[in-house]
């Protein structure tokens, strides 16, 4: 079971402890508020008030022994850059930080933080993408300006191989999987419906539902967007 501290427990902070522990993982929730600590005590492992910055007492509660820590202060950047850099001392393997400005961001990876989030800008960023363009499902931004994409094929794509659209080529994507519906009737004539997960080859003939799953840098995702 893989285990994650929490640290600060705002909104994000809350809401992503309480995912987390219904996906099946071990969380420890921290906040200096002892109110938000008992509003987030019912959902997760473990919840206690303690001040982020202290040493000693992120030793005491076991958080330099989670798989992952994320920060989550976005009312007090100097307490959110002081305990990410705390947290990275302590040996934690992986450190994830919440930023609320993008200069935030900059320092956060400065210091060797090991992916920053900027929650209000990724969000505004996925509404943008759903409006202006009706294939889109999702996108997850990587760190700097890698995305992984997922949306609908165009019309442009169907009936036609990897190699004839050249993904790569025209806009600088690899694609990583294609998710492909298929309806099947049971031995009662039901019919089932399934998704298969397909690694794609130059060979591979886009079919009209197929979800495309892929990597590359934003600028080309907008490019390949704006021509399809």
């Amino acid at each position: 079971m893989a285990k994650f501290a929490i640290l600060g427990l705002g909104t994000f902070g809350s809401s992503l402890a309480q995912a987390l522990t219904e996906k099946g993982a071990e969380v420890i929730a921290v906040d200096r508020q002892m109110e938000r600590v008992e509003e987030i005590q019912d959902y997760v492992s473990v919840a206690v008030k303690l001040d982020s910055t202290d040493e000693n007492a992120l030793k005491a509660q076991g958080i330099h022994e989670v798989d992952v820590a994320i920060v989550c202060i976005g009312e007090d950047f100097e307490s959110n850059l002081l305990t990410s850099v705390l947290l990275k001392q302590l040996g934690v393997p992986i450190v994830v930080t919440r930023a609320t400005k993008p200069i935030e961001e900059k320092i956060l990876k400065a210091v060797g933080i090991d992916r920053v989030v900027l929650p209000e800008q990724e969000i505004g960023e996925k509404l943008a993408y759903a409006l202006m363009h009706p294939n889109f499902k999702e996108i997850f931004f990587m760190g700097g300006q890698i995305s992984v994409v997922e949306f609908k094929a165009p019309e442009k794509f169907v009936g036609k191989t990897l190699e004839e659209i050249q993904l790569r080529g025209k806009y600088g994507l690899n694609l990583v999987t294609i998710q492909r519906k298929r309806e099947e009737k049971d031995k009662k004539g039901k019919i089932n419906s399934r998704i298969d997960i397909i690694m794609p080859t130059a060979q591979t003939t886009i079919e009209k539902e197929d979800s495309l799953v892929l990597v590359g840098k934003k600028e080309d995702i907008n490019k390949m967007f704006e021509k399809t």
